[in-house]
């Protein structure tokens, strides 16, 4: 699946005369059961990427948790530590869902409210094809910004967690799965 994503989003780019090694970010979400890597992709959704990037610059995702996981559907994170604490993101982005990116499995895309342009910091990652997420003609979807490139089995792992109904919220964990970090990788040169 990655590295079909990474194709698709290189030949997108291509069309439009971009590299994608020169825009993708990747980063790595290390978390207390394993270590996903993420490719970002700006071209495609840079209010996202920014904004999403300047919290892990932050180190805002630090000590949150998998809040919402749910058996061939989604892991979503990014807005509750372990003491279901509500961690607030500082800022919403404009959604960018319309960008020719779809939630297929190993996607990453911004959670978000009824309100399109409410995504803050919470994000999600496709544990299968929910293309009822995308944009359709009057009707935004869930912005797609990336894809998991390596670790896919933390995904698949986290998403056999045991879950039930925790401070009222439902599909949180029983145990806390926690990111320890979530840091950007040096790109090295060739």
């Amino acid at each position: 699946m990655s590295k079909a994503f990474s194709l698709v989003c290189a030949l997108a780019l291509a069309a439009t005369g971009v590299a994608a090694e020169d825009d993708n970010v990747s980063v790595e979400i290390v978390t207390d059961v394993g270590t996903m890597t993420v490719e970002l992709v700006p071209s495609k959704a840079p209010n996202t990427v920014r904004n999403f990037l300047e919290r892990v610059d932050e180190s805002f995702y630090d000590g949150l948790i998998f809040h919402r996981v749910m058996f061939t559907f989604v892991i979503q994170a990014g807005g509750y530590d372990v003491d279901m604490n509500y961690r607030e993101a500082p800022k919403t982005v404009v959604n960018e869902s319309a960008n020719g990116l779809s939630n297929t499995r190993g996607t990453i895309a911004m959670a978000r409210s009824s309100d399109p342009d409410s995504a803050g910091a919470q994000f999600y990652i496709n544990m299968q094809d929910n293309t009822s997420l995308d944009a359709a003609p009057n009707r935004p979807g869930y912005t797609v910004f990336g894809a998991v490139t390596e670790g896919m089995e933390v995904a698949e792992q986290i998403e056999l967690v045991e879950t039930g109904t925790v401070a009222g919220m439902q599909n949180v964990p029983k145990e806390p799965i926690v990111i320890e970090t979530i840091r950007r990788v040096e790109q090295t040169e060739d």
